[in-house]
């Protein structure tokens, strides 16, 4: 009896280690929610790009401006779901040194990818800027999966061969971006919800 008591009181000690070493608050429904608002985005943008009233330099700076919104919705939309995540389940919610570790590995592929993506349409590549957003993305997933939930990195593959394709592919690029940018987020994020938070509920 004794034994099986101090296996019990190692095991919660090994847990409670590796979620102070991790970050446990990100949200499978938001993953959804955010992958719900890129198809919308992906709609209005091709109603722009299909609008022959419309120039081709209004074009890119409406679509520039969409893109910018939608970063900032997303962005806010996972931070809310993250802190009300930490709040219901007693998580601290702190920009500690595992929370500034993971927000590195996050934004220096996603700056990267930016500001190629920037360089790309400066010099007219519009085609080539949805293939860099999904690699430079998927590597920014794939290089957090060890600060937080491992599932992360399976996400990070898919658009990163989503990207690829889509490299190799010519005028599809909406599509190939609707595919990373909002399917996956929602196949992944409501997974994610039913497969760990959900079971975690009960």
């Amino acid at each position: 009896m004794e034994n099986k008591e101090v296996i019990n009181t190692l095991s919660e000690i090994r847990d409670m280690m590796a979620k102070s070493s991790k970050f446990m608050s990100l949200s499978g429904l938001s993953c959804a929610i955010v992958g719900a608002f890129a198809l919308i985005a992906c709609f209005i943008a091709q109603y722009i790009l299909d609008n022959p009233a419309w120039e081709h330099h209004r074009k890119v700076f409406t679509l520039t401006v969409l893109a910018s919104v939608l970063l900032i919705i997303c962005i806010a939309t996972a931070f809310l779901f993250a802190r009300r995540k930490a709040k219901k389940n007693n998580y601290r919610f702190t920009l500690d040194k595992t929370a500034q570790r993971m927000l590195w590995s996050f934004i220096l592929p996603l700056l990267t990818g930016g500001i190629l993506c920037i360089g790309l349409i400066h010099q007219g590549h519009y085609g080539l800027t949805s293939s860099f957003m999904l690699i430079f993305y998927g590597l920014s997933l794939t290089n957090i999966s060890g600060y937080t939930f491992s599932s992360t990195k399976y996400l990070g593959y898919a658009l990163l061969i989503l990207g690829i394709i889509d490299f190799m592919v010519v005028n599809q690029s909406l599509l190939f971006w609707a595919l990373g940018f909002g399917v996956c987020h929602i196949v992944y994020g409501i997974l994610f919800y039913l497969l760990k938070e959900r079971k975690s509920e009960r």
